[in-house]
């Protein structure tokens, strides 16, 4: 049984501050699909995926994201 993956996502400000905009639990299909996607949506708002890192100490996927303008 598949229990997911918990995915922390954390916003890069211009000023190089991160902030998390989020943590929750992601299915495996979720993780998956990061290998085909470069853009996220949570909250409402559109961010670009710069990077991820697996953090083994706390068993979390931790993802470094940019929001999108949108003019």
């Amino acid at each position: 049984m598949d229990n997911g993956m918990k995915v922390v996502l954390f916003e890069k400000k211009p000023d190089g501050e991160l902030v998390e905009i989020e943590e929750r639990t992601w299915t495996s299909n979720m993780v998956a699909a990061l290998e085909h996607v470069n853009y996220i949506v949570a909250g409402g708002r559109e961010y670009e995926t710069i990077e991820g890192r697996l953090n083994v100490d706390t068993g979390k996927l931790e993802l470094l994201l940019v929001p999108m303008r949108n003019e």
